[in-house]
């Protein structure tokens, strides 16, 4: 069973550590990574979910485990997902920021992935993947099929890419 270090408001290590599917203690916070791949077409790499996982369309992402640090979190979240090897410093962070329970670090990398359909995938987590454009995601959102916290996550990428651009 998985370990998940505590950090307290300041994004310090509490010491304190819990196990997956056990409540966050009030005061305590854990780490969230995303990531979102986009290939030279412009498209991104999204999965759908498993219907354990609520089936809905999402992007690769987790929770950093104990002793892991944001970037390792997401290395590995990857790796397991999808069965992507990626380099950390090809990995961008566009955005760090902080809800009721959890910090979330959101990266992003620009990669063209040839035949997703040899990825390895985690089927407890993932059911399928493919390339959605921008336009196909909010649709998906519209229609209750995206996770919410992951498109709320693609609209603070989408104003960094575009802010980027200029």
């Amino acid at each position: 069973m998985e370990k998940r270090d505590l950090y307290d408001e300041n994004r310090q290590l509490t010491g304190e550590t819990i196990y997956k599917g056990e409540a966050i203690p009030e005061g305590r916070y854990i780490i969230v990574v995303l990531v979102f791949i986009q290939n030279s077409k412009g498209e991104f790499l999204i999965q759908k979910r498993s219907e354990i996982k609520n089936g809905k369309y999402a992007t690769t992402g987790g929770h950093c485990k104990t002793g892991e640090s944001s970037i390792q979190g997401i290395l590995t979240e990857i790796k397991e997902e999808i069965g992507l090897d990626v380099k950390a410093e090809d990995l961008q962070l566009y955005y760090s920021g902080k809800t009721g329970f959890a910090f979330w670090d959101d990266y992003y990398i620009k990669m063209d992935v040839p035949n997703i359909e040899q990825l390895k995938l985690q089927k407890e987590e993932v059911d399928s993947v493919c390339w959605l454009t921008e336009q196909e995601i909010k649709q998906l959102m519209k229609e209750d099929k995206f996770f919410d916290n992951h498109y709320e996550e693609f609209e603070i990428l989408l104003e960094w890419l575009k802010n980027k651009e200029e």
